[in-house]
């Protein structure tokens, strides 16, 4: 009669699963990109509402106030903007690709932005 021990899983096979659970993690930035765009929903809606508001009181706006809304309108367009980077080349970067190379709209950034890149471009 044999005896039939139970297999012990190696040190190597036990990182493995830990490998891959760390890897796995990665989904957990899933949510946050979807709350970024949520974000950014709402910087649109705040840029059509300023530019409603420029729009139907420019005529008794002065030049000063005209500025300032614009330069608020500019100050959203570029954290849209960010935004944008941020959730794409995140989500690209640490969760998986997006597979859009061969998309006529695939922005030419997208294939030189890297994590590095992405912390120098957000300092800045």
């Amino acid at each position: 009669m044999e005896h039939s021990t139970p297999t012990k899983r190696t040190t190597h096979e036990r990182m493995g699963i830990f490998a891959h659970f760390i890897f796995a993690s990665r989904w957990l930035q899933l949510p946050i990109c979807i709350g970024l765009i949520i974000a950014q929903v709402i910087y649109a809606c705040k840029f059509l509402k300023s530019l409603w508001h420029l729009v139907s009181n420019f005529s008794i706006m002065d030049e000063n106030t005209i500025m300032i809304a614009v330069l608020n309108l500019i100050d959203v367009v570029m954290i849209a903007n960010l935004l944008t980077m941020v959730i794409v080349v995140g989500y690209e970067t640490f969760v998986s690709r997006l597979h859009v190379d061969e998309h006529p709209d695939h922005p030419e950034w997208l294939s030189h932005v890297n994590a590095s890149v992405l912390k120098v471009k957000l300092s800045m």
